[in-house]
């Protein structure tokens, strides 16, 4: 296609290239074009007989959005918790469930305006440790990654809120780059089995960020172990939806006060709350 299309004649094409891939493949031609053009979608329902220049650039985006490629890595942003990142290969893609991580954190953290230090184990493109930011103005947070290349993309998104004073990124293992006594660990760690099979989209996702260990919970279970040897009173971690027997299991012979699961929207198992 050369330039001079119009958005009603390119919205069909693409529509059209889109549907042996993809289950929405109308909405997807709209968000590609948006992005394309840098209009809402108010603009482009409004303006079908504009024309479209330089369609060359976009054509080579649907031929990756056919190869399964997240749309979110072509377009370079996300929407998490009504806000928008940027997103970029090296992070994990965050998803919609993750958002219950911060309403658990919101209900068992003190009050918003304590001076509390969160530390975030794997902290990816920045998204919960940002929220946290947000919610709790007068909080300290320590956000670890052992990829450089997340730590890079969450600092695009650090600096994108304004946060550089409130929000640290270290590069590291766990816990062992942190030396500063904990008051809440919160984590969305690597939890799916090594010989899982994964759909195909997440091949394009940073292995690391997704595979937990032989088992799946073996990096939970690390993260749990330096709780319990520090001390560390809230713990907050996302899980697998099979993971709730295993976790409580291992937790069995410890002291607690409080252990409590909560489910995704799909009402699975998805995360839990441990307080010393």
């Amino acid at each position: 296609m050369s330039s001079g299309y119009l958005v009603k004649d390119v919205l069909k094409e693409i529509t059209t290239a889109l549907e042996p891939f993809i289950e929405r493949a109308s909405r997807e031609a709209q968000l590609l074009l948006m992005y394309h053009l840098s209009v809402d979608e108010l603009w482009l329902l409004t303006n079908q007989n504009s024309s479209v220049e330089n369609i060359e650039k976009l054509f080579e985006w649907v031929k990756r959005r056919t190869k399964n490629e997240p749309l979110e890595y072509i377009t370079k942003r996300v929407s998490f918790y009504s806000e928008e990142f940027y997103i970029a290969k090296g992070a994990l893609i965050p998803r919609p469930e993750t958002e219950l991580l911060i309403d658990e954190v919101l209900k068992n953290a003190p009050n918003r305006d304590s001076e509390i230090r969160f530390v975030e184990v794997g902290v990816g493109s920045g998204i919960i440790s940002i929220m946290l930011a947000k919610f709790f103005p007068r909080a300290k947070i320590i956000a670890v990654d052992i990829s450089q290349d997340a730590l890079n993309i969450a600092k695009i998104n650090i600096e994108k809120f304004g946060f550089e004073n409130r929000i640290e990124l270290r590069l590291g293992s766990l816990l062992e780059p942190i030396h500063e006594h904990i008051d809440y660990l919160i984590s969305n760690p690597p939890y799916i089995a090594d010989d899982e099979k994964l759909e195909s989209n997440l091949s394009y996702e940073p292995q690391n960020a997704l595979f937990g260990g032989e088992i799946g919970d073996e990096i939970i279970k690390k993260l749990l172990d330096e709780l319990l040897s520090r001390n560390i009173n809230l713990f907050t971690c996302e899980m697998g939806y099979d993971q709730k027997d295993k976790i409580q299991n291992y937790l069995s012979d410890k002291t607690l006060k409080n252990l409590d699961f909560y489910k995704d929207f799909s009402g699975f198992d998805r995360g839990f709350t441990l307080r010393l």
